[in-house]
């Protein structure tokens, strides 16, 4: 009976043995990431009475968070592999390889931040009774945050990747966290400078007009362009974009119906946006491992395929431990610095402890078996794999959220 853990245990001490470095790596690119997300946790908390006068504006937070992330990470990881091929040039213009890389990443982001104004109020309609801010209104704060935001996660990601170019350093292992924090970091405020534009009889629609106009144009032109990887990172991003916000946007309903509990004690809306990335990250980071081991052969699909990765999962676990336990602690030191209501600091704890575990038993069954899945249909993992996993564990993070407080009796 004790054959197989102890099999477990001595792969999974193999494992760390010979690449304690990267293990090592993870763990820090999870805390910085953490640590990041608590400043946009903290802008939450602080921004109650917003959320309270504009219903259905939760509901976009994480799919407008989520997509500053996968449209800038598949960037990041693009020039990387430029950078690993010698192709790496920062140029102005458009028809280089460079420009169109970064050309495409404004593209999605214009015209997914339109689609998700949309989906948005459609959601809200759906399953609140169309009890929200009008599709003028989301229009609006969903594209001009997004140019906002992405104009400063544009700039970070740019500037990372000549750093590491200059400095022979790989950028695979630095360009997600940085670059998912910047994005987490810059989308909830650029989201609240964008509702100050509404509430204008005259002048938001004609602003709501400007930004559909501007999204759908850019979209054509890169469509109709004679640009080759413009218009196929385009068509392979865009669908998949739209399937993931949709679901970041029930991940929003999610917390949106649960959102007395949050107004009662903001020190909850801290824990939020780390919490949703880190569930990610960890199922990215197991679809990453489970990928790269079915590519070279050492895991086969079918049978005996979770035996074969019992070590990655196992690793997986151990970085949720030490996470969730310093998000849950530094949630609290957060919080109390700031002055937001808590509901007292072992029940944050608790929140954070029992709905870790929830998520990553999630991230590791999304992680294993979209890596598969992947693999199978021979989808690119950064325009197709990542965004999916990403999506479906805020999802998936924000309903074990949400259980916990229940769990707990704190909504």
């Amino acid at each position: 009976m004790l054959r197989i853990p102890r099999r477990a245990v001595a792969r999974f001490v193999a494992l760390l043995r010979s690449d304690f470095a990267g293990v090592r790596a993870g763990f820090f690119a999870l805390l910085i990431s953490s640590g990041g997300d608590l400043v946009t946790g903290l802008t939450l908390a602080s921004i109650t009475h917003t959320l309270s006068v504009l219903p259905g504006l939760f509901i976009l937070i994480p799919a407008a968070i989520g997509m500053r992330g996968n449209i800038f990470g598949a960037l990041g990881s693009r020039l990387g592999t430029q950078i690993h091929a010698g192709t790496f040039r920062v140029s102005r213009r458009v028809d280089t390889l460079f420009g169109q890389n970064v050309s495409s990443a404004i593209v999605l982001s214009l015209a997914i931040s339109a689609v998700l104004a949309v989906l948005a109020k459609i959601v809200s309609v759906a399953f609140q009774g169309g009890e929200s801010i009008s599709i003028v209104d989301f229009m609006v704060i969903s594209v001009i945050g997004a140019i906002i935001s992405s104009i400063v996660v544009l700039v970070i990601t740019v500037a990372v990747a000549a750093f590491c170019a200059r400095r022979n350093l790989d950028l695979d292992n630095v360009a997600a966290p940085i670059v998912t924090a910047a994005g987490d970091i810059a989308t909830l405020p650029s989201l609240f400078l964008a509702t100050y534009l509404i509430g204008f009889s005259i002048v938001t629609p004609i602003i709501a007009v400007l930004c559909a106009t501007l999204a759908i144009g850019s979209l054509f032109a890169a469509l109709r362009s004679g640009w080759p990887i413009l218009r196929r990172i385009v068509i392979e991003s865009l669908p998949v974009l739209v399937l993931a916000g949709a679901v970041d946007l029930m991940a929003g309903l999610t917390i949106e119906k649960r959102l007395e509990s949050f107004l009662a004690f903001p020190a909850l809306f801290v824990l939020v946006p780390a919490f949703l990335e880190d569930s990610g990250s960890l199922g990215a980071i197991l679809a990453a491992r489970i990928s790269t081991k079915l590519h070279l052969g050492t895991l086969e699909p079918g049978k005996g395929a979770w035996w074969a990765a019992v070590e990655d999962v196992m690793l997986i676990y151990v970085y949720a431990i030490p996470v969730f336990v310093f998000l849950g602690l530094s949630s609290i030191v957060v919080a109390h610095v700031a002055d937001k209501a808590s509901p007292g600091n072992l029940d944050m704890l608790g929140v954070a402890l029992l709905a870790g575990f929830m998520a990553t038993t999630a991230a590791v069954v999304v992680g294993f078996y979209a890596a598969v899945a992947t693999y199978r249909f021979g989808l690119d993992p950064d325009n197709h794999g990542v965004p999916m996993v990403t999506s479906s564990l805020d999802l998936l993070g924000a309903l074990s959220l949400i259980l916990a407080i229940v769990i707990l009796g704190l909504g």
